[in-house]
């Protein structure tokens, strides 16, 4: 290669803040564009400078690491260990300028890739190996210190002479290890023996339980799980038909129905019935993880598995309420063909309802009957319109009968449409020589009891323009009589909801509510 040209391209790429002169001063180097360039010059055509490039040649063509004084290197190149230099000893200045840009030398060096990396790229990746992992699909593993004790509950109540535990012998882990309700025991057990050798081991229970992080759900995130099929998201009624069986032959306070299997089979169905009623609100009898979190069957289900009198467990699972409800039903049901017209409704607590709201019902609008038969209810319907009838207070109840009143199926309840349940309220007081009471007193006392809401409704320029001053009472009705409804957030916000159908459709009750006792009615209103 040619020193010269090689010479003449470094002078054309000489830049003048780069050579870092300390003897000479910036304004000078600027003033005199052409005096680096000849100094630059001058230092070429020493020989030892000559030497020096020449060995620098030949190292970058054979690949040799090269060492340059100025630039840190381990190893010297041709045993030059300075360079010659016109200027005085300890101010020469350096080979390497500040960026390698503006040298075609420096391009020339062999780079290391850790050099060439970015900073930023190396902060970026510090910050994502630092970012704990946010999403698990089965849900977060278990503490060391909670999978510990679970293990050690585990080997305790396995350490037995078998390869597992029976199904007779699953109880225990059904209580202490996964803290579930007895009854669970069964299906449980089933869920873990998939192929159904009758026993159930412990690597196996481990493997259910804590390798897949059963663990750490919550209960009824957990009972969910249990009961509900492969690959579907929610519960069906059938679903619940094994903890009913077991709760049956295992409870003490159900021990007395175990010669009696017609009735342990009607009992299981009216608690899944209950159930579905007060938790399904939807009413497609499909009991999603969302509504089983948010209803009350958890604890029932708890109080069940403790409490020895079944009785006692007033939600879902009293015996009493069962037997209440069954024998209406077989009461009313005359040729037992285990299904109920309205001539067998209309006898219902004493001809207590009226002909125009079994109507509604027949007509299956507030909620489509499961018997499949013309004209006829089942006892699933019927369960269904007790629970209504019983307790009108119930947010299930309210929507049934909401359902009922709303003839156009607006969404409101208008004064017409209370007034068309309530003539037949007012023939039958008739009958049985009774002080009737007018529609228009009944209307005041429902919006007194409701208060519903004034919705964008102007009072007509007679009473706005009138002398005497018009009360919030008098204002309420005269809305409803016009223009004024009520709908179901009215009745929802109202604890006397109930007594408004009582008062439209239920005569035996209304009587009672209109009969009731001053001091009672004065203790009610103030504990509102």
């Amino acid at each position: 290669m040619d020193i010269d040209r090689v010479a003449g391209e470094e002078v054309c790429c000489l830049d003048t803040e780069q050579l870092q002169l300390p003897e000479v001063s910036s304004f000078v180097l600027k003033e005199n564009p052409q005096l680096p360039e000849v100094l630059f010059s001058q230092w070429l055509s020493l020989s030892d400078t000559t030497r020096l490039v020449k060995t620098l040649i030949d190292d970058a063509k054979a690949g040799n690491p090269i060492n340059i004084p100025g630039i840190s290197a381990n190893v010297s190149v041709g045993g030059v260990n300075s360079l010659p230099s016109m200027f005085p000893a300890g101010s020469a200045p350096p080979i390497s300028p500040r960026s390698s840009s503006g040298s075609p030398r420096t391009s020339k060096q062999k780079t290391s890739p850790s050099s060439l990396r970015s900073p930023l790229k190396l902060v970026r990746e510090s910050e994502w190996e630092v970012i704990p992992q946010f999403y698990f699909r089965n849900g977060p593993p278990a503490a060391s210190a909670l999978k510990e004790q679970c293990l050690s509950r585990i080997n305790h109540l396995f350490n037995n002479d078998l390869d597992g535990l029976l199904i007779d012998e699953f109880k225990p882990v059904t209580k202490i290890v996964c803290k579930l309700p007895s009854f669970f025991s069964d299906v449980l057990f089933r869920k873990i023996d998939v192929d159904c050798t009758g026993m159930v081991t412990r690597d196996a229970f481990v493997k259910y339980w804590v390798n897949s992080n059963m663990l750490t759900l919550d209960t009824a995130t957990q009972v969910f799980n249990i009961l509900k099929q492969p690959d579907c998201r929610y519960l069906s009624q059938s679903d619940f038909k094994p903890i009913l069986r077991e709760l049956l032959a295992t409870h003490s306070g159900l021990e007395f129905l175990q010669n009696t299997p017609e009735f342990q089979e009607r009992y299981a169905e009216t608690v899944i019935y209950r159930i579905f009623y007060y938790i399904n609100r939807s009413g497609n009898g499909r009991l999603t993880l969302r509504e089983l979190k948010r209803g009350n069957l958890i604890a029932a289900m708890q109080h069940a598995d403790e409490e020895e009198d079944i009785n006692k467990v007033i939600r879902y699972f009293s015996y009493e309420h069962f037997y209440v409800i069954y024998c209406k039903f077989w009461e009313l049901d005359t040729d037992h063909d285990f299904f109920i017209d309205k001539e067998n409704l209309i006898r219902y607590g004493n001809h207590a309802l009226t002909y125009r709201i079994l109507d509604r019902i027949f007509s299956q609008v507030p909620r489509k009957f499961k018997s499949n038969v013309e004209g006829k209810m089942c006892y699933e319907d019927f369960v269904y319109f007790m629970l209504s009838e019983e307790d009108k207070s119930s947010q299930p109840s309210l929507e049934y009968w909401f359902r009922c009143l709303d003839l156009d199926g607006n969404g409101v309840l208008t004064p017409n449409e209370l007034q068309y349940f309530y003539e037949e309220q007012l023939h039958r007081m008739e009958c049985m020589a009774q002080e009737p009471v007018l529609f228009e007193d009944i209307l005041c006392q429902i919006v007194d009891m409701i208060a519903p809401e004034v919705k964008n409704l102007v009072l007509s320029n007679t009473l706005e323009s009138s002398s005497f001053c018009v009360s919030s009472h008098l204002q309420r009705h005269f809305l409803l009589q016009r223009e004024g409804y009520i709908t179901l957030r009215d009745l929802k916000g109202c604890k006397l909801s109930g007594n408004v159908f009582n008062i439209l459709f239920n005569l035996n009750k209304f009587v009672a509510f209109e009969s009731r006792d001053p001091f009672l009615i004065r203790q009610v209103h103030s504990a509102f």
